[in-house]
């Protein structure tokens, strides 16, 4: 039996598929996230692969797993694992594309339904046995800007425009065939240019990935750019986003409200002790649950577990590979 660290929230997200791997030769066993008792559980079970959450990886992990052992994110993000280490080391790192984009675009939706109809403080109130008169809005007609056209926001294109009625305008970088855009999801135009696009969004949500050139991509001055009745959706990533200036923009009502899933620290620590975003009435939060749908989880547990199985067949090539340049460095070509 080859021996798997999963972490213990992503292993009982998926119980079910990481206890059937042991049909197959995979022993998989819950270990602790954090690095320090992870990589201590990594040497103490002789452990060669480990499947992981967001928590970050900055170094003890990559000296205690073999050459050739993979470090499997249970998940698309991959800012949380050091690639260079990894690859350094002989370390494949893998991630689980596509597993989580139905699951990560509807709950984009669901939070600008939630923002709309304002879910959360009706609920609350008739949980707490008032019976006050809400006025929401529709989003039949409504604009939403998609900052990041790839897979997850192609989705919440199409949900949006072909089941709500929306307006849907997109802002992408890379090359991308603005005729399937149209066609296949609803867009009714793409552009680079940010400013353009969301100058009459309602609501704009984010799907651009963490990385050091997009950090902070929503700063003050971006958020000057925003209608003041538009809402911000981030399901992306927490980093994307200044909130201290998204605190700012949000208390002086230079912007409706936020919608978000994602947070610079996770679990939720206001990055200013004076601006924390819960402590706003115009703001919809939640615990980064946007791929955490059992659907999503079995997928990324199946996608995790192939990885590992390709890794074992030398299968280098047909893996989900993060840092290719490794392969090199293990087969010696």
């Amino acid at each position: 039996m080859i021996r798997v660290a999963v972490t213990e929230m992503e292993y009982g997200k998926s119980r079910g598929v990481f206890a059937a791997a042991a049909q197959e030769g995979l022993d998989c066993r819950a270990a602790p996230s954090g690095e320090p008792a992870l990589t201590d559980f990594v040497r103490r079970h002789d452990v060669r692969h480990v499947i992981v959450g967001v928590e970050p990886y900055a170094g003890p992990l990559y000296e205690a797993l073999p050459r050739g052992g993979v470090l499997a994110r249970f998940g698309v993000g991959h800012d949380n694992v050091d690639k260079a280490a990894a690859t350094a080391r002989g370390i494949l790192c893998t991630n689980t594309p596509g597993a989580l984009d139905d699951s990560v675009a509807e709950h984009a939706v669901n939070l600008m339904l939630a923002a709309a109809r304002m879910t959360v403080p009706a609920a609350n109130c008739a949980r707490g046995g008032s019976w006050s008169a809400f006025v929401g809005r529709e989003l039949a007609g409504k604009t939403l800007a998609v900052i990041g056209c790839g897979a997850i926001g192609r989705r919440v294109a199409r949900i949006a425009a072909r089941g709500l009625g929306m307006r849907v305008s997109g802002c992408e970088v890379a090359g991308v065939d603005e005729d399937r855009l149209r066609a296949e999801f609803g867009f009714e135009r793409v552009s680079p240019d940010f400013a353009a696009v969301v100058a009459d969004a309602d609501y704009i949500s984010l799907h651009i990935p963490s990385t050091p050139a997009t950090r902070h991509f929503i700063n003050a001055p971006r958020l000057a750019l925003l209608p003041p009745r538009a809402w911000l959706v981030n399901t992306a990533r927490g980093a994307v986003v200044d909130e201290q200036a998204l605190f700012d923009a949000l208390s002086a009502g230079r912007l409706a409200g936020a919608a978000l899933d994602v947070f610079e620290r996770e679990p939720y620590v206001p990055v200013h002790p004076a601006k924390d975003l819960r402590t706003l009435p115009n703001t919809v939060l939640t615990p980064h649950i946007g791929s955490s749908t059992q659907e999503a989880c079995d997928r990324m547990a199946t996608i995790a577990l192939r990885n590992v199985r390709l890794a074992l067949a030398g299968r280098y090539h047909d893996m989900n590979l993060l840092n290719p340049d490794v392969i090199a460095y293990l087969t010696g070509g």
